[in-house]
């Protein structure tokens, strides 16, 4: 688990981990002087001990692999000067899972713009660790209880949505969609619902001809592989009760899919990226800067990922 950006709430929702049933299992990268400083603002009596691979974590421990700051880490105050150090804490993180040191990694939120404002381009955690792992096409799903939602895109601006997708790439997320929920979630054929991108999945073409034209053929090409999707459906239509019965939902776009999953589940949903040769989750929100520090941070939705994650790992 990576303890993510360090004036974030993300270091004090790891330190939960250590009265969870998951402390034993969990190794932690992140500078252990800051964790241990945070651990003390929020009044915490988590102890820490140095990550070995044959060494135990008992309960309110937890095992470390410290990855030290440059910077101080004052909660509240994100420091472009740490961003460096975090990726490399986050690729320490993925390599153990490669080499099978890990069997997945969990990662709290990073702070995006510090990064980027570092110098360093950085989209988010989903298209570095694709990068990493040598993955094309990542896939962010969305996992609320039952309901799984999957992105065709992910960090764009909504006006470069229509110019990104095409009828290949929405099959081949499909492709990645299905085989996941067959290979990670053992659902053995899943039934996936596909949004369209327009109001009333363009009506006819009145609204919008990319429905008809781009996302229809991915879709009748994925049912020709033996997939079983249907749509475009309206993503209104799609995202009501009897459509809910489906098995996982395809939207066209970042905020056509997660407010839903977001109202179902906040705070107790998990953000899994598909396609990778690793395991990997994450929680379903920020770093939440104002709430660095407090002790109020909700550990709900890390706690659900860490559990997913192991889940999913065998």
């Amino acid at each position: 688990m990576t303890a993510g950006e360090p004036a974030g709430i993300g270091p004090e929702l790891c330190l939960a981990l250590a009265e969870s049933p998951f402390a034993r299992r969990v190794v932690l990268i992140g500078d252990v002087d800051m964790l241990a400083e945070r651990a003390s603002a929020v009044g915490s009596d988590v102890q820490f001990i140095e990550y070995a691979v044959d060494s135990d974590a008992p309960k309110g421990m937890l095992r470390v692999i410290n990855q030290p700051l440059p910077a101080l880490a004052a909660p509240g105050v994100p420091d472009p000067a740490n961003a460096r150090s975090l990726l490399d804490g986050l690729t320490r993180a993925v390599d153990g899972c490669l080499t099978g040191e890990f069997a997945a990694v969990v990662t709290a939120p990073l702070q995006k713009s510090v990064i980027n404002d570092a110098g360093i381009p950085f989209t988010g955690h989903t298209e570095f660790i694709a990068e990493a792992t040598g993955c094309p096409r990542p896939v962010m799903l969305l996992v609320a209880g039952r309901l799984r939602v999957a992105l065709a895109s992910t960090h764009l601006p909504l006006r470069k949505v229509p110019d990104y997708l095409d009828s290949e790439l929405i099959e081949e997320v499909l492709v990645i969609l299905h085989d996941d929920l067959v290979r990670r979630f053992g659902i053995e054929d899943p039934d996936i619902i596909v949004c369209g991108l327009n109001p009333h999945a363009g009506e006819r073409g009145h609204l919008g001809s990319e429905d008809a034209d781009i996302i229809a053929p991915a879709v009748e090409s994925a049912r020709a592989r033996g997939i079983r999707a249907r749509g475009p459906l309206p993503a209104d239509t799609a995202f009501t009760p009897a459509a809910g019965q489906a098995d996982a939902v395809l939207a066209m776009y970042h905020d056509q899919g997660l407010p839903v999953v977001k109202y179902a589940g906040f705070g107790h949903a998990v953000n899994v990226t598909l396609g990778l040769p690793i395991v990997r989750t994450s929680v379903d929100h920020g770093t939440a800067l104002d709430l660095a520090g407090t002790g109020k941070a909700d550990p709900g939705s890390l706690l659900a990922a860490t559990e997913l994650a192991a889940r999913l790992s065998g």
